[in-house]
């Protein structure tokens, strides 16, 4: 594929993408807000402007230690955060109120692109993980606007994927990159296999280590008023499809679980979808936004609510990563790691192959192969403090030992901001 034909693509694509807002998303204030600036409608920005782009909530968090180093080390500048989903606006706005700009990333048209630059011309475009858009990245280079991919991860899964279909597009996007700051060799090599030029290539570690965000307590509080002093599993952002399988799984062997399962899907959209999954198997559920107590006999609680997944790991004595039963790679492990829990997760973590590898490897995390796995796993390891315990501090070491990619990051991108 080349450029012309990507770019007719996204241009046909555009009509579906708006019925899809004015379908799913009226019901968010923000919609009219998120329509005009995917189609290239932003309010100018005077100033010098560094432009962050994560594509949602998870990105988000990953950049957080790179948007604090570089709030501190540039006041003058304003930094603008775009994201493409409402929850991640929220995240943005929740989290950095009025210290940086929020708004939605527009539609990869050269036209579109072109008008949002203008408003906003930013000093340096920051790209987060894995955001490879052809034709911002070209319309950056034309203005002599240098873009950096930054925590930039490659599975084998997209490397081949990109191999096959657009080898050349690809190519031609990443050559135009300024700087590229992997996550981990793993990437660096593919890159460099994809025909990137190796002069732009750092393997600068995770920023997810670097990520410090204070707990709020008195949410831990509510929490363990909910649960009582029963024991917890949480299943950490959980997939569609995935619920299905923990329960069917826990229903086979719940006389052996004496735990409660704090169940939190990934997308807020699906909390009611889970919440009938489980009641409709004739399970005793809860959920957190009602605030009732779990008795001894609450099967499961759903976790209901955004941007708390840290208070859910806090109350927790084991953690599942969701993502990882089914084929999506798993989310990140980090978080639960950080906070010494005992970690499991299933085969598919293609999106954290590295992280995983390590934590294996250090026997800080158990890997599943199934749901049945999974759950005679929760049940030996419930009955085992020295074990969880174990588990939980190797965790936290690996945490420890791979901080300070922010400081990797900011002394490769720092010579295209002062430029």
């Amino acid at each position: 594929m080349n450029r012309f034909l990507y770019s007719l693509i996204i241009w046909l694509s555009i009509p579906f993408a708006l019925i899809k807002i004015l379908v799913k998303d009226t019901h968010n204030s923000l919609w009219k807000v998120k329509l005009k600036n995917q189609l290239g409608i932003v309010k100018e920005i005077k100033g010098q402007v560094i432009w962050i782009h994560c594509v949602s909530v998870g990105e988000f968090n990953a950049s957080k230690p790179l948007v604090d180093a570089l709030l501190s080390q540039y006041p003058k500048h304003k930094i603008v955060i775009s994201t493409t989903t409402m929850t991640g606006s929220v995240a943005v706005k929740n989290h950095y109120k009025d210290n940086v700009i929020h708004c939605f990333f527009p539609f990869d048209s050269q036209l579109i692109i072109k008008s949002f630059l203008n408003k906003i011309n930013p000093k340096i475009c920051i790209l987060m993980e894995t955001e490879i858009w052809p034709n911002l990245i070209y319309s950056l280079n034309k203005k002599k606007i240098p873009a950096a991919l930054i925590n930039a991860r490659l599975s084998q899964k997209s490397f081949e994927k990109y191999q096959k279909f657009s080898p050349k597009l690809v190519n031609e996007s990443l050559n135009r990159i300024s700087i590229i700051c992997s996550q981990n060799s793993f990437t660096s090599d593919r890159f460099i296999s994809l025909g990137v030029n190796k002069e732009i290539i750092f393997t600068t570690g995770s920023l997810k280590f670097d990520i410090n965000d204070p707990i709020d307590q008195s949410t831990i509080n509510s929490l363990k008023n909910i649960v009582g002093d029963r024991s917890v599993a949480v299943f950490a952002s959980t997939r569609d499809g995935e619920e299905k399988l923990i329960i069917e799984s826990y229903l086979k062997l719940k006389n052996t679980i004496d735990s409660l399962l704090l169940i939190v899907p990934r997308h807020p959209e699906r909390f009611e979808e889970v919440f009938k999954i489980a009641k409709a198997r004739g399970l005793n559920v809860k959920r957190k936004s009602i605030g009732e107590r779990c008795s001894q006999d609450t099967d499961i609680l759903i976790g209901d609510s955004m941007g708390e997944m840290m208070a859910y790991y806090s109350i927790s004595d084991i953690a599942f990563i969701g993502g990882s039963l089914t084929e999506n790679g798993s989310q990140n492990m980090l978080e639960a790691a950080s906070l010494s829990k005992p970690i499991i997760f299933g085969p598919s973590v293609y999106n954290f192959e590295e992280i995983s590898k390590q934590l294996l490897d250090n026997d800080a995390s158990i890997q599943v192969a199934s749901a049945d796995e999974l759950m005679k796993t929760i049940s030996e390891l419930i009955l085992s403090d020295s074990r969880r315990e174990k588990l939980g501090v190797n965790a936290r070491k690996i945490f420890e030992d791979n901080k300070g990619a922010v400081n990797n990051v900011l002394d490769a991108i720092t010579p295209y901001i002062k430029s």
